[in-house]
């Protein structure tokens, strides 16, 4: 993540006993999002609070994409086993509250504001001054130690691993590395898996040999435990098993190593789990065990996730409801972006779309632009459509800072034969799109950034709740 803001902290809001607002609260993480290399700082304040950290088990979710499905999904299925889960996410799109979550529930204003004082308070005393990624993180550690969660699943931004590497996590899941060059996703494995604790798992969904020599070398290297990495794709639904079928086989895993490796390794097991088997019984089954087996038939993977929603709400959502219906996507980088451009060819192939219009709007100033127009314009040979280009800027907290340079990559996208016009703001780029595609039967992408997913929310639909 970059920075997004530079400013000092606001010592009239940081000062002792000070009894904050929420608003007050949100204008300190605005303010606050300097990155800071002093891990010590958070140290000294999570063993004040009694070392929240301490108290939870704990999965870090890192990786260049998918992270926060992988985690949405992992949710799910620890839920279903009847574990409580915390999920520390990570960007916000509207409010700082949906990074935090018990249950699959948000964390209400109340207590976002009754912890954020406390954690406040505490550096105050301890003269320690905390960046706003630490005070979330705190923030949310705290609220899942005071709720007992059985797990915390946390996820690793870039910038950020080393501060959630506080909790020494049971299980360390890598979605998938995929920087421009492979020099770079060796350092970016490394990083990852360099504290990782004696006796922890290491799991992973991507498919570089080369990432997963070097992740296997780390592991054993740290006397860690590795598991197989992810192979096949989990049963979702048409179109999203071919999307985020491996995000959901490797929250399976996930799932599956904390039952029955940490939280349930010495228990006996229950028939209706959907992770774990009953030991096997010698012999043929009983008569009584036939009958049972048919009138309480096990549930099965297969069936879990036919009955679930594949989306994760505001980050990857189909509205299709909407008229005309509007996809969201909060890819930042071309892997992602790809993937992105492979599901609106699924959806076109289940129903025929009649018009296609993408907005696109981005601050990743890394991205490899040569890359990102190659793809497009593979895409849209094969598929009609337009893309309307947005200038956007990124709220305090999400990654990029300055909005992509419109008109060129307009000229740039028009050089390629592809059809696009240039938008001055986001309302223009949505009532252009609206006009080109029809009403019941059109597709409208949202996608490039998180902060063009927020405009849509914020713009648009008039911070509508997510």
């Amino acid at each position: 993540m970059n920075q997004i803001n530079q400013k000092t902290p606001v010592e009239k809001i940081i000062a002792p006993g000070k009894e904050r607002s929420y608003n007050d609260i949100v204008e300190l993480l605005d303010q606050n999002w300097h990155r800071s290399n002093d891990s010590s700082k958070i140290t000294k304040i999570d063993q004040a609070l009694e070392s929240p950290s301490k108290k939870i088990k704990s999965v870090l979710v890192a990786g260049t994409n998918g992270k926060s499905l992988t985690m949405h999904f992992a949710t799910k299925l620890l839920k279903e086993e009847g574990i409580s889960v915390g999920a520390f996410y990570a960007p916000h799109i509207l409010t700082y509250n949906e990074r935090i979550a018990v249950n699959s529930e948000t964390i209400s204003n109340k207590s976002f504001t009754d912890i954020a004082n406390e954690v406040l308070d505490t550096a105050a005393l301890q003269d320690v001054q905390l960046n706003s990624f630490e005070l979330l993180t705190l923030i949310a550690l705290t609220y899942f130690a005071r709720n007992n969660v059985d797990v915390a699943l946390l996820e690793g931004c870039e910038d950020h691993v080393n501060t959630l590497k506080l909790c020494t996590p049971d299980i360390t899941a890598i979605t998938r590395v995929t920087p421009d060059k492979q020099e770079k996703a060796t350092e970016q494995v490394a990083e990852i898996l360099k504290n990782i604790p004696t006796g922890s798992w290491v799991v992973s969904a991507d498919q570089s040999k080369l990432n997963l020599q070097t992740m296997l070398e780390l592991t054993n290297a740290k006397g860690a435990q590795w598991a197989m990495p992810i192979r096949k794709l989990a049963p979702l639904n048409y179109p999203f098993e071919q999307l985020h079928g491996r995000c959901a086989a490797l929250a399976e895993r996930i799932a599956y190593i904390f039952v029955n490796q940490i939280a349930h390794k010495d228990a006996v097991i229950v028939s209706s789990s959907l992770l774990t088997k009953p030991k096997a019984q010698r012999g043929r089954p009983t008569l009584e065990a036939k009958r049972q087996a048919e009138l309480n038939p096990q549930k099965t993977l297969e069936q879990f996730w036919k009955e679930h929603h594949e989306t994760l709400p505001a980050r990857f959502q189909i509205l299709d409801k909407e008229k005309p219906t509007v996809m969201l996507d909060t890819a930042d980088n071309v892997d992602a972006i790809k993937n992105l451009l492979l599901g609106i060819r699924l959806l076109h192939y289940q129903r025929p779309l009649q018009g296609l219009t993408m907005i696109l709007g981005g601050t990743n100033e890394a991205i490899d632009m040569e890359e990102l127009l190659k793809q497009l314009r593979y895409f849209f040979k094969k598929t009609s459509g337009q893309v309307v280009v947005c200038p956007t800027q990124s709220a305090p907290g999400q990654s990029g800072k300055t909005s992509w340079d419109v008109e060129k990559l307009t000229n740039d996208l028009r050089s390629m034969k592809i059809k696009a016009t240039a938008s001055k703001t986001f309302k223009e780029a949505f009532d252009t799109a609206c006009k080109t595609v029809d009403s019941k039967h059109g597709l409208i992408v949202i996608t490039g950034s998180p902060a063009i997913v927020t405009d849509y929310w914020q713009d648009y639909k008039g911070m509508k709740k997510l």
